[in-house]
């Protein structure tokens, strides 16, 4: 029975998901808390689930078996960008395809034992280039993760390697906090590859060394490699260090204050981010197979150098979602909520489009849909843009407003105000320091925001409906924020195939744009 043909009253059934052995109990913890059900194969039919949430991919054929109403947390080909040599390869091509120095944001890449010859001819020419100096290496297992197999070395007699590694161009001067060295970790989730829809979430992890830098020691990792699989090992670990404190790790917000205090243009940096992120994922995009009802939640790795630039160092699939310390705790169980409402915005499939067949009872009704519709459309597009990036107000954001708008009895609703409720566990007790004037206002922290505000599209979106491919995605969920498609342009690209000669030229446009401002800033701190 459907819910349109249920009394008038009549509870909607509990969404359920289905898990393996490999599902982190962080996932499975924060959905019981959202009023999910989780799946039981004695009691319930093998298709009576609505999200399949597991650390490994799925098989091309259970992609191809799955209905309208379930959804699955991988999307098939993604190890493109997740196996550090297939990443090299891609990005290679992408720049020489492209001509583009848009690219330039990894370090130079050899992937052996194929480029064995090309890489010792570019070691022996930067020998000869740099004199006395010392030439810096990192080598890496192309499969291995959490810093498992890595050697960095300065002499040619330390590579040593047995299967497929890369060996990149090790750099020399990361951004140091308190003299520590550190990367972020970003979490992005790509909710479609056709049409391709990227969001980045808003907070994040910052992951220091608890050693500190130091180049003349290559053989000590609690100097030089940033895992907190081997860090939280070290000797130094529990000790409070300079600035960085106890422990190995930061949320972002965190960090982006204490880049505000030394006066850097925290927004410029986020856009170089998810410039990086956009071109990273269109390097695959096209060669991913269709697949729907699936999304993909992605770690990339990325370390600041003293410049401010900016460098990919590896994207995860399945990022780690341990609960192993405070600052974990504070991130990912949030992240996980929204991931859930991101999703569950950009239309979880409750019935069957091409039959109109309802299914475990999770089907909205047609007097909902339109509620649903009308709440939401009543509501301009910019508003939808309106919340506050990392921190908590008492007073109700828009989009907090708008949730209120919609009927009290969809499940959705239930879900959200759940999710909620969650928000007051995680009110950051440290304020964020005053901006600096020549920032832009917290609130237009969003990447983009200005040309998303721009959009003359509507975010008419309604839980539980697919999204019409035509149609902008909708703005932000949680801390998830579009950042592709970000202007009309690239709209119009992504959909019907995917045109990415146009969205390069629009990113180099938008690159163009923040060139003048930044010599600017240059000139003022003179």
């Amino acid at each position: 029975m459907t819910t349109e043909d249920a009394p008038s009253g009549a509870p909607l059934k509990p969404l359920v998901f289905r898990v393996d052995e490999t599902t982190p109990e962080v996932v499975q913890s924060v959905l019981l808390e959202c009023g999910w059900d989780k799946f039981d194969e004695k009691r319930q039919n093998v298709e009576d689930w609505n999200l399949y949430w597991r650390t490994s991919s799925f098989r091309m054929t259970e992609h191809i078996r799955v209905k309208p109403w379930q959804r699955l947390n991988h999307h098939p080909g993604t190890t493109k960008l997740t196996r550090k040599d297939h990443l090299a390869k891609h990005l290679k091509h992408m720049r020489r395809m492209y001509s583009t120095s848009l690219y330039e944001f990894i370090p130079l890449t050899f992937v052996m034992p194929n480029d064995y010859i090309k890489f010792v001819a570019e070691f022996c020419k930067e020998k000869q280039t740099l004199g006395t100096k010392q030439s810096y290496w990192i080598c890496k297992p192309a499969e291995l993760s959490r810093g498992r197999g890595i050697i960095i070395f300065n002499d040619l007699r330390d590579l040593i390697f047995n299967d497929t590694h890369i060996v990149q161009k090790y750099i020399c001067n990361p951004l140091l906090v308190g003299r520590y060295k550190c990367d972020l970790r970003v979490y992005v989730c790509v909710t479609s590859f056709k049409p391709l829809t990227i969001y980045v979430y808003q907070e994040g992890l910052v992951r220091f060394a608890t050693e500190k830098f130091d180049l003349s020691n290559l053989q000590d990792f609690y100097a030089h490699l940033t895992n907190s699989s081997i860090n939280k090992s070290g000797a130094s670990y529990g000790k409070i260090k300079e600035v960085v404190g106890q422990g190995c790790k930061w949320t972002l917000s965190r960090f982006f204050s204490y880049l505000r205090n030394w006066d850097v243009d925290d927004l410029l940096l986020w856009q170089k981010i998810n410039s990086m992120v956009i071109l990273t994922v269109l390097a695959m995009a096209p060669s991913v197979p269709l697949a729907d009802n699936c999304f993909e939640l992605f770690g990339f790795d990325i370390l600041i150098d003293d410049n401010l630039k900016p460098w990919l160092l590896e994207v995860n699939c399945s990022p780690a979602l341990s609960l192993d310390c405070p600052t974990n705790v504070l991130v990912k169980r949030k992240l996980i909520h929204d991931v859930i409402e991101l999703v569950y915005l950009n239309g979880l499939r409750n019935e069957d489009k091409e039959h109109g067949k309802a299914t475990n009872g999770n089907s909205f009704s047609k007097s909902d849909q339109c509620k649903l519709r009308e709440a939401h459309g009543s509501l301009p597009y910019e508003a939808l843009l309106q919340f506050k990036s990392r921190t908590y107000s008492s007073s109700d954001t828009v989009e907090e407003k708008a949730v209120r708008l919609l009927p009290k009895h969809t499940r959705t609703s239930q879900l959200r105000e759940m999710m909620n409720e969650q928000k007051d566990l995680l009110v950051p007790t440290r304020q964020a320091p005053r901006l600096m004037s020549r920032h832009t206002p917290h609130e237009a922290f969003v990447p983009y925001a200005s040309l998303i505000r721009s959009h003359p599209c509507k975010a008419k979106v309604s839980p539980g409906i697919p999204p019409d491919p035509g149609q902008a995605p909708s703005p932000h969920a949680g801390n998830f924020v579009l950042i592709f498609p970000f202007n009309e342009a690239t709209l119009g690209a992504s959909r019907n195939g995917l045109n990415v000669k146009q969205i390069i030229q629009e990113l180099q446009k938008l690159t163009n744009k923040r060139h003048p401002q930044v010599e600017k800033n240059k000139t003022n701190r003179r």
